[in-house]
């Protein structure tokens, strides 16, 4: 047979592939099917274990990871579930399972006991065996009958080529034991769907919502320094507050630990609720990260300086039900609309001569808008009406008693004011001298709690 020419030798078919490639035979629509509804269920799950796991991790380059990896799960899965429908008149079975083997491996690394377990068992296993049958994928399928899949699986390859390099430096960092071989073993079986008995899912994972942080959080109940007072009197001027608004970025690790809770113990939402709400979480995370960044730009040594709490995330997640939490989060966001919210931050570091504070309040902003948004979404429509909703935040996170004085007296905390040292070494690296009216800030959480009303449930 003549080979075909396209005019002047461009690339035929759009560059989608060759001709000898298109001719081939691929996948049926049923075969590609099958094969989508199974990746949807990896990542699915991959997404559920991410989120369940965030809270209960100490370490927090694993929370960060954790938050992110869920959201770019959450992202694929939801890419898929479209790619289905489009090819598929429902009911779609997108919430079957596609075999009993694979539910016991995901449901494996759910209940994994240890930190090092958990990402052998995710990065070492799950995700290399999910990338392999995306990669067959491509190969097996025509190219341009199955265009539209092909795309969004290169796609989710680019992102699970990221995720496989941090996997492989965080199981060289926390280290191998030939004790876990047996149980890596299980997993590959698993995965290949063969039959296998469960291990750690013999008992049921049991969602944890105590947060646990690492050595790097040595006083995890202090509440000595209320940021949000320092930063909205207006007798401190902007460079100062700069840092405590890098401290307020740093704490928002604690909203990732509080919506990880909403989200893993939320049942019965459509899809677009749990990709949305885990939007948000990690956009959260990444603010976090935003506030360590910025204390690494100051040359202050934070886990030794700033004694960054949890107290919110374990108030709200052990006090109050996964919807109360919810109301409370849309409380605490539709109050950073007005000009004293979000605003006032990003005018605050553009006033500060500190550009990467105010970068990165731009962008803060910017993602609160959308969480407002996220809000309106899914939490307002239960109500009658925005002062309803509004009201009932305002209520529930009024029930979460704070125990400022109880933690003192236990030995938890003495909530020592680690606000002038702080302070102290970003005039170093400012070289200018402390201001003494900065320097003596000491107002607590004891009496005022961060939107700025008064504590009404202190024990």
């Amino acid at each position: 047979m003549k080979p075909y020419q396209s005019y002047q030798g461009l690339p035929p078919l759009g560059g989608l592939c060759t001709m000898e490639e298109a001719m081939k035979p691929g996948l049926s629509v049923d075969q590609c099917v099958t094969r989508l509804k199974r990746y949807h269920y990896a990542f699915k799950r991959l997404h559920q274990i991410f989120t369940a796991r965030i809270t209960a991790e100490p370490i927090l380059e694993l929370k960060n990871a954790f938050s992110l990896h869920s959201h770019i799960c959450a992202e694929h899965t939801t890419t898929l579930r479209k790619r289905v429908g489009e090819m598929r008149e429902p009911p779609l079975g997108l919430e079957e399972i596609p075999h009993p083997s694979l539910e016991i491996a995901f449901d494996e690394m759910l209940a994994a006991p240890a930190t090092e377990l958990l990402v052998l068992g995710l990065y070492g296993k799950a995700i290399p065996a999910l990338k392999t049958a995306l990669e067959r994928h491509v190969l097996d399928t025509n190219k341009l009958a199955d265009a539209p899949s092909v795309r969004l699986i290169r796609f989710a390859l680019l992102e699970i080529q990221d995720m496989l390099a941090f996997g492989q430096k965080a199981m060289e960092g926390l280290g191998k034991s030939k004790e876990n071989a047996a149980w890596l073993a299980l997993l590959d079986d698993a995965l290949a769907e063969k039959s296998v008995e469960r291990h750690f899912s013999r008992t049921p994972f049991k969602y944890n919502g105590v947060p646990k942080r690492d050595e790097r959080f040595p006083d995890p109940y202090n509440m000595g320094v209320n940021a949000e007072v320092f930063l909205y009197d207006p007798q401190f001027p902007p460079q100062p507050k700069t840092v405590m608004m890098f401290y307020k970025r740093l704490r928002e690790v604690d909203v990732p630990e509080m919506m990880a809770s909403i989200i893993a113990e939320t049942t019965g939402k459509p899809w677009g609720y749990y990709r949305d709400m885990t939007r948000q979480l990690w956009d959260e995370a990444r603010h976090s990260m935003m506030g360590e960044v910025g204390f690494a730009q100051l040359g202050i040594d934070w886990p030794k300086k700033v004694m960054v709490n949890f107290t919110w995330s374990l108030g709200l997640n052990t006090q109050l039900a996964p919807i109360e939490r919810h109301a409370v989060l849309y409380f605490i966001e539709q109050g950073l609309m007005p000009k004293n919210g979000k605003r006032f931050e990003w005018e605050v570091g553009q006033k500060s001569g500190n550009p990467l504070s105010a970068l990165f309040q731009d962008y803060d902003w910017a993602d609160e808008v959308l969480h407002a948004k996220i809000g309106r979404d899914w939490y307002l429509k239960d109500f009658d009406n925005p002062q309803e909703a509004i009201r009932y935040g305002d209520q529930c996170w009024s029930k979460v008693l704070i125990g400022w004085r109880e933690w003192r007296d236990q030995g938890l905390t003495q909530h020592r004011n680690w606000w002038p040292d702080v302070y102290r070494e970003a005039c170093k690296t400012w070289g200018v001298e402390p201001d003494p009216k900065v320097l003596a800030f000491n107002t607590t959480y004891e009496q005022v709690r961060a939107d700025l009303k008064a504590v009404t449930g202190s024990a």
